[in-house]
């Protein structure tokens, strides 16, 4: 199933290239656009279903919560 991959895609199109295409004079301006979306896809943006903390910020909660008893050093 790829539903979740074509959501992240769909909103990487229409919030990146459809929106952003009529400032780029090469390539590297969209890599550059997509590096910076990405980034903010993962670390700033706020999503409603995790209490409005970004993706990192939740896993970083996550793995600084975890109790590691019981794993050898």
């Amino acid at each position: 199933d790829n539903a979740l991959a074509e959501t992240v895609n769909g909103l990487y199109k229409s919030e990146v290239i459809d929106y952003l295409k009529e400032n780029w004079t090469s390539v590297n301006d969209v890599e550059l656009a997509t590096l910076e979306w990405v980034d903010w896809f993962n670390k700033t943006r706020l999503h409603s279903t995790i209490s409005y903390v970004s993706p990192f910020e939740f896993e970083k909660r996550y793995y600084d919560n975890l109790i590691l008893s019981g794993i050898a050093a």
